[in-house]
């Protein structure tokens, strides 16, 4: 390769442009570019272009560490032939979620017998292949795997044992009732439980929580400094908890610093819960900490906890006001600049100084968000969403011109209500630029609303002259926002966990009807946004603001719509397609919608996202076009995953997905289509087995901001 030289003649000027020769690159600098290609892209092409990159490729920064997560397009023969070639090099290997690689190539990786850190969750793995690898893995300190049906720690061996006895954190998604390798693990310092069981088999049979007793002599766990579990739906995974936490509760740990507990409903205190959180306000100052919403409702716990240096908080769903937060929490509003992630999802009564008779209409009090603010400048993940936020229009500032002073926010969710505008209608009606009515359609008979085409700014003259919302002037200042949730404070997904598909929806907060596209169309200054997710807008009508966040948001990877507009019928589709076009970046795209019809005009238009890897469609009583699908499963090469769930019948849905199986998975060993009608009993059997990857990540619809300390694992 050689430099060359280009002239173009432009305007009666001669301009000269200059390629420059990869290879004569510094080191440095390619190395760093050498960094984001996948490993196995190094060393199979990479490395075979010149001799400069032959050595490159095999240079310790890039050969040390392997990162195959989310790499969908990696195939068996690959993978064998990279460990082959630098598995004795490799310090760190992560081949989570990695669910299509086959048993043997699992076996190669006792050829990394350098290997530190190992992180196999989501891939298929027996006691016994277990047992081999570990034997053969002595400088092991990081594992994380998954325990699944079957699972005996009496296969394991004792050169096995050896290994766990050393490994200072731990990570375990739990399928099956079993302690997995946990009571071979003495020296842990990190314990991570992911708690996946289900209530019955799939014969229909109840499961059961208790565990073998010969099993339960897990020993104290002295250097632990995090404890994290994350539970599932289901009454087994509860039971299975608490045998765990009745060891921490006989001698708490006195390094713990991290103590948390992710519960979706109620989870009952009991004798050895109560004996841990009465140990632990005494001989421990966490800076991590989170609870089931059954444990704090008393308040009591909070005055007796310590806290030292806090760098997460999560009270979701929990009955706690701003006043018991700010008081006993951070002091009063003293200096709490370690905090940076601070979840109070679904807190009713956080913007309160105790807990009153609030009616979700009633306004709140701003000078908690002020308290807050104050003593915790440096918050980076904020999640308000999932309750009812109104700000008063005589009672001091909008919540939106508060959060503008977070300038290290990067991570938001709130709900639609919050960012309403508190300009009376009126004042917004003979306002230039707002030619349209905030009035909410009608909930129920009665004479119908004409509603009017919201616009919004369309150039950066009418940018400059139009009146700007809060909410416009909260993005303006948060202009380094990665990911953004506006969640309508009723929103509830049909797509369910374990349970049949919800048939009822809930109406949307009246205040949320004013927040339409004049106000969406804020989004688009976020030009470094990677996440976006709308829920529940029924303010939305053509979806105009949709093509100006696709042209804008250039950087924005994932992306999920539920419930935007009129519940009866989908008047956006043509915004939203003509969006894709200009979402060239957009790797997972998630829609949630009755009466969605997955037409040949949508796929055509999620063809221009070139990148798109994963696609999931809910829709109520909505319709797909299978010759559209195949067509565009076809030419977007990238895609490895496929969930429809629609009102089709159950015939369609299967011929369209095996269609799919059959003619790409060969091509694409980590392709995964599941398409099965939503309303259908047997839904919760067939979502048991999508990838849990998969199905946490896209498939369910949840709040993602704040939801774990950063940098957890």
């Amino acid at each position: 390769m050689s430099n060359c030289t280009a002239e173009v003649q432009s305007g009666g000027e001669t301009e000269r442009f200059f390629t420059i020769n990869p290879t004569e690159l510094s080191d440095e600098i390619l190395l760093h570019i050498l960094s984001y290609v996948p490993s196995t892209d190094l060393i199979l092409n990479v490395k075979k272009t010149c001799r400069k990159f032959a050595g490159l490729c095999l240079d310790k920064s890039l050969t040390q560490k392997v990162n195959l997560h989310k790499v969908y397009q990696v195939k068996d023969e690959e993978v064998k032939q990279m460990l082959k070639e630098i598995g004795k090099e490799i310090c760190e290997l992560d081949i989570s979620g990695c669910y299509w690689l086959s048993s043997p190539t699992v076996d190669l990786i006792t050829r990394c017998r350098r290997l530190v850190r190992l992180d196999m969750s989501g891939c298929s793995l027996t006691s016994l292949r277990l047992s081999h690898l570990l034997s053969n893995l002595v400088n092991l300190r990081s594992l994380a795997i998954d325990v699944s049906s079957g699972f005996d720690a009496g296969q394991l061996s004792s050169e096995c044992k050896a290994t766990l006895s050393r490994l200072r954190e731990l990570k375990q998604t739990i399928f099956s009732p079993s302690y997995g390798v946990v009571p071979c693990c003495t020296s842990l310092e990190k314990l991570l439980l992911f708690f996946e069981v289900l209530d019955r088999t799939r014969e229909g049979m109840l499961m059961s929580g208790q565990l073998m007793v010969g099993e339960s002599n897990i020993p104290h766990y002295q250097n632990l400094r995090l404890f994290y579990a994350r539970l599932a739906p289901g009454y087994i995974n509860e039971e299975v908890v608490r045998l765990y936490l009745a060891v921490l509760s006989d001698r708490t740990p006195e390094n713990l610093r991290a103590f948390l507990i992710s519960v979706p409903g109620i989870l009952p205190e009991s004798r050895a819960t109560i004996n841990l959180l009465h140990s632990m306000a005494k001989n421990v100052a966490l800076e991590a900490f989170q609870l089931p919403k059954s444990w704090l409702n008393g308040t009591s716990l909070l005055q007796q906890m310590n806290f030292s240096n806090p760098s997460y908080f999560s009270f979701s769903r929990c009955m706690i006001s701003g006043g018991q937060l700010t008081q006993r929490i951070i002091n009063g509003g003293k200096d709490c600049k370690s905090l940076v992630s601070l979840n109070v999802r679904g807190c009713p009564f956080f913007f309160s100084s105790d807990i009153p008779l609030r009616k979700p209409e009633d306004d709140i009090d701003i000078t908690i968000l002020k308290t807050l603010i104050t003593a915790c400048p440096n918050l980076t993940h904020l999640n308000f969403s999932s309750a009812h936020h109104h700000s008063s229009e005589s009672k001091g500032k909008h919540l939106c011109e508060i959060l503008a002073k977070l300038q290290h926010l990067r991570s938001l969710s709130l709900p639609v209500c919050s960012i309403a505008d508190t300009v009376t209608t009126t004042e917004k009606s003979n306002s230039p630029g707002a030619s349209y009515s905030s009035n909410p359609a009608p909930l129920g008979f009665g004479k119908k609303v004409r509603i009017g085409v919201q616009t919004y700014p369309r150039t950066q003259n009418d940018q400059d002259n139009a009146p700007t919302s809060v909410f416009w002037r909260l993005l303006k200042q948060l202009s380094l926002l990665e990911h953004l949730e506006l969640i309508g404070s009723n929103f509830y997904s049909v797509m369910p966990r374990n349970d049949p598909a919800i048939r009822n929806t809930y109406p949307p907060c009246k205040r949320s009807h004013s927040v339409g596209d004049a106000e969406l169309a804020a989004v688009s200054q976020v030009v470094f946004l990677q996440s976006l997710t709308l829920a529940q807008l029924p303010g939305i009508l053509l979806g105009s603001s949709l093509v100006s966040i696709g042209m804008k948001c250039q950087q924005l990877h994932s992306l999920s719509l539920a419930n935007l507009g009129m519940m009866g019928k989908v008047v956006y589709i043509s915004s939203l397609c003509e969006m894709l076009k200009h979402c060239r970046h957009l790797r997972d795209l998630r829609l949630e919608q009755p009466y969605f019809s997955a037409n040949s005009q949508f796929f055509q238009a999620l063809r221009h996202c070139s990148s798109l890897q994963r696609v999931c469609i809910v829709s109520r009583n909505g319709r797909f076009e299978a010759d559209a699908v195949m067509s565009f499963v076809s030419d977007c090469l990238e895609l490895i995953m496929c969930h429809m769930f629609t009102g089709e019948t159950l015939t369609a849905c299967r011929s369209l997905q095996q269609s799919i199986i059959q003619r790409f998975q060969p091509e694409r060993p980590a392709l995964n289509v599941v398409i099965f009608p939503l309303l259908h009993e047997s839904l919760a059997d067939v979502i048991r087995d999508v990838p849990l990857m998969h199905l946490d990540e896209i498939t369910l619809f949840k709040s993602r901001v704040a939801e774990e300390p950063p940098k957890l694992w």
